[in-house]
């Protein structure tokens, strides 16, 4: 049987990969991911997915490897990891009350079995509308600077957020129920499924 390897050191997709119960590995691809502005979020969180997973692929070629790349984006517009609590400040000053995208690329790849899959996956996420204290209680609360859009769902998203349209699994930076029906074919199953 195939290895199964998260390409991402993200914390956040270890422990959705763990939670949902696959026997995987987790080796980072080490990838300038790009940012072109021509792009639409879709092809761009795909073809930065591809880029981390056939990186990973060549490296372990008898291994089938998941490459993500999560992007925030508000009105057409990408709102990257903030710089500095300023800018994560007026990230969320600029998403409260407001719906934004959250759009994830997902690639599978395998050198072995010539397995080349991409899909992506959005969700709409809608914030409350928020004062400027609200903003910084919340961000005080949570690391900002590693989180695109300077927002987290699973660290007291209670708190910014009201209503998310989709899958929430991909707002935190892996849709599983895509990936999972994604994975049926190669043979992986979370355990305790048959």
């Amino acid at each position: 049987m195939q290895r199964l390897i998260l390409g991402s050191q993200s914390p956040r997709r270890v422990d959705l990969m763990r939670g949902a119960g696959y026997d995987y590995e987790v080796i980072p691809a080490d990838v300038e991911e790009a940012m072109d502005a021509s792009l639409k979020p879709p092809e761009l969180t795909c073809a930065n997915a591809a880029l981390k997973a056939k990186y990973v692929a060549r490296l372990h070629p008898d291994a089938l490897v998941i490459g993500a790349d999560t992007l925030v984006y508000l009105d057409e517009a990408p709102l990257g990891k903030p710089s500095d609590l300023e800018e994560a400040i007026r990230m969320v000053t600029s998403l409260a009350g407001r719906t934004h995208q959250v759009c994830t690329g997902v690639a599978l790849i395998s050198q072995k079995s010539g397995v080349e899959d991409t899909f992506h996956v959005i969700t709409n996420v809608t914030f409350k509308v928020l004062t400027n204290d609200e903003v910084c209680a919340y961000l005080s609360k949570i690391d900002p600077l590693d989180k695109a859009g300077g927002y987290a769902a699973q660290e007291h998203g209670n708190l910014v957020l009201q209503a998310v349209e989709g899958s929430g699994t991909n707002v935190v930076g892996l849709p599983m129920d895509e990936l999972g029906e994604s994975l049926v074919p190669h043979g992986f199953l979370p355990a305790g499924a048959e």
